[in-house]
């Protein structure tokens, strides 16, 4: 018994033990990170744009409504958001085809295509800028076969609108194809049981699992082709008020030495890039909440 209660006056008494140490991790902590995070994110983004607000906010509301509402504003801000809007549209058709295609079927060269896919993405805008007017110009391999049925594309808001197919057809594909890829093939076989034909499959069965990654590339390839410029500056033909778009529009004013006009017309460019960034967020939020992963 003495011996118990001495063993229980020790442990008492002495002092309690050292509480365990997290181990230290051979990458910088979440202070630096954090730190080295947002200064590398003030200097690339939030200075540059704030800056641009704040010029913006010297104007005046009605010097900002004069240049937004001036015609040939107009017509650049129409051709840009009109255009890239279409080319979108048809990206998400032509998209969907080419990942039915490529998830759906083996076929020769599959590996192939579906690297080709890509090439918009690693290419420089210029450089397909270049390659598309050399197709389609009048003397092109396709503007040749084009031009006796009085078809022109190139230098020609036709010309914008390919363009613009061109560099967002990727962000369709690429969206929707780890998407389709995942469904499940046993709930297609239970709706074939149950006696559903091929068009209710796809209607009440697939089309529901990939609709948000379809409006998810959909945005992006829209708010892709908005910003674009190099490989539509060339192809475009650059007419004001016919095929010049609101990028390049900004550039003229900035060698017109019109800041002012400039500064107006990149604010609204991002105040639609914000609101297209947004749409983005809330089309993959609902992607995760209806899936259980991000579109």
């Amino acid at each position: 018994m003495s011996d118990i209660t001495l063993d229980r006056t020790t442990f008492v008494g002495s002092p309690p033990p050292p509480v365990a140490q997290r181990a230290r991790s051979v990458v910088p902590g979440f202070g630096l990170t954090l730190g080295l995070t947002l200064l590398w994110l003030s200097l690339v983004v939030l200075i540059p744009l704030a800056a641009l607000f704040l010029k913006t906010a010297e104007l005046s509301p009605d010097r900002i409504f004069a240049i937004l509402t001036a015609p040939r504003t107009l017509n650049a801000l129409k051709i840009s958001f009109g255009l890239s809007l279409a080319a979108a549209s048809i990206n998400l058709v032509l998209g969907g085809i080419i990942v039915w295609v490529l998830v759906r079927y083996d076929f020769p060269g599959r590996r192939v295509l579906d690297a080709l896919i890509d090439i918009p993405f690693a290419l420089p805008t210029a450089v397909a800028g270049i390659a598309l007017t050399t197709l389609y110009a009048e003397n092109g391999w396709i503007g040749a076969l084009l031009a006796p049925l009085g078809v022109k594309v190139a230098f020609t808001p036709l010309g914008i609108l390919i363009a613009l197919i061109f560099i967002g057809l990727p962000f369709v594909v690429r969206t929707v194809q780890p998407v389709l890829e995942d469904l499940d093939h046993d709930l297609e076989e239970a709706a074939a049981t149950l006696g559903a034909g091929r068009w209710t499959t796809v209607r009440r069965v697939i089309a529901p699992a990939v609709l948000p990654a379809f409006l998810t590339g959909f945005a992006l390839a829209f708010a892709r082709a908005v910003g674009e410029y190099g490989s539509v500056i060339f192809i475009a033909g650059n007419l004001p008020n016919v095929s010049e778009i609101a990028p390049l529009l900004i550039v003229i004013r900035l060698e017109e030495f019109r800041y002012a006009d400039a500064t107006a017309i990149a604010a609204t460019m991002l105040v639609a890039s914000f609101l297209l960034l947004f749409v983005v967020n809330g089309l993959q939020r609902w992607s995760r909440s209806r899936t259980g992963r991000l579109a």
